[in-house]
C-alpha cells in the first residue's frame, strides 16, 4: 500500500489513514488512486466496516492544486473524474463507513466525509466546500440529500464556513465527539454493523441506495470540461489569497436566524 496511505485491520473493521500530514492530506491524484484501493482491498477482504481517518491537523484539505499549472485541462478532469470515483465507491460500499474528521477541511475532502453513513467530528472542526468558485459540480446533490435542498443550498452559495456543531445541526455530522471517544464509537459500528450478515447488509444499503450515479457523473464532467478551468482555478486561487474570510456559519447563527424567521411569520 502506497505511504500516502495507511491501512491497519481491527477484527472486522479496516481503518484507512490519509497519511500526506504535510500536504493537509490534500487529495493528489496518487492519493485518491492509493485510496480507491483500499476501499476495494477492504471489500475483498470482506470487512463490516471501513474508517476513514486523517493524520496532522485535519481530515483533508480537498483537491490538491500545488501542480495544477502543469497539467492539461484533460488532465484535471481525469482527476475530478477519479475523485468522483471514490466518492461513489465509497457511498456504495457494501460495509459500514465511517469518517473520523477534525480539523479545517474543504471542498472534496468534506465530500468524502459526506460519502460516509456515519461521520462523526471534534467540535472545532469546520467545513467549506468552494468548488462552485471555479464552475465544479462535485457532491452537491449528495449534500442536499444529507441536509436538506435549502441548508445545502444557503452553504453552497455564500461558500460557507460551516462548524460541527451546525454541521450536526443540520444532519452533516451524526455526532460531534472528541477524539478520545472515537474509539469507541468505532467499536459501536463494528457492533452494530454486526447484527446482520454481511450479505444481508450489503442487500439492505444496496436497496436504499441513491441512484443517481451517474447523473452526479454527467454533472462533474459537464462542469470540468468547460473550456477554461484552468484559468477558472487560477482566478480562484488568486481570489483565494486576497479576498476576506469566507462567511462563518455556527450552530447559534443558524438556530437564531431561524428563530428570526418563525417570528417574522408569526407577526406577518
Amino acid at each position: 500500500m502506497s505511504g500516502l496511505v495507511q491501512v491497519r485491520r481491527e477484527g472486522k473493521a479496516v481503518h484507512i489513514l490519509l497519511n500526506r500530514a504535510e500536504k493537509m492530506n490534500a487529495l493528489s491524484a496518487p492519493m485518491v488512486e492509493a485510496l480507491i484501493d483500499a476501499i476495494e482491498q477492504a471489500h475483498r477482504a470482506a470487512a463490516d466496516v471501513i474508517v476513514l481517518e486523517g493524520a496532522g491537523k485535519n481530515f483533508s484539505a480537498g483537491f490538491d492544486f500545488s501542480d495544477v499549472e502543469t497539467q492539461s485541462e484533460g488532465d484535471l478532469l481525469l482527476r475530478f473524474v477519479r475523485i468522483e470515483t471514490l466518492l461513489q465507491t465509497v457511498r456504495a460500499s457494501p460495509c459500514l463507513t465511517v469518517a473520523l474528521a477534525h480539523g479545517r477541511n474543504f471542498g472534496a475532502g468534506v465530500d468524502l466525509i459526506a460519502a460516509c453513513r456515519l461521520r462523526y467530528a471534534e467540535k472545532e472542526a469546520t467545513f467549506r466546500m468552494p468548488g462552485l468558485k471555479f464552475g465544479l459540480v462535485l457532491g452537491t446533490r449528495h449534500l442536499a440529500s444529507l441536509v436538506g435542498v435549502e441548508p445545502a443550498r444557503a452553504l453552497l452559495e455564500a461558500a460557507a464556513t460551516f462548524d460541527a456543531p451546525h454541521a450536526a445541526n443540520i444532519g452533516f455530522v451524526t455526532q460531534v465527539a472528541a477524539r478520545d471517544a472515537w474509539p469507541a464509537l468505532c467499536e459501536a459500528a463494528q457492533a452494530r454493523a454486526a447484527h446482520l450478515p454481511s450479505a444481508s447488509r450489503a442487500a439492505l444499503y444496496d436497496t436504499l441506495a441513491d441512484r443517481g450515479a451517474d447523473e452526479d457523473l454527467a454533472r462533474l464532467v459537464r462542469s470540468a470540461a468547460a473550456p477554461g478551468l484552468k484559468q477558472r482555478i487560477a482566478a480562484y486561487l488568486q481570489a483565494s489569497r486576497t479576498e476576506a474570510p469566507p462567511a462563518r456559519v455556527s450552530a447559534e447563527q443558524a438556530s437564531g436566524a431561524a428563530n428570526k424567521n418563525i417570528a417574522g411569520r408569526k407577526q406577518a
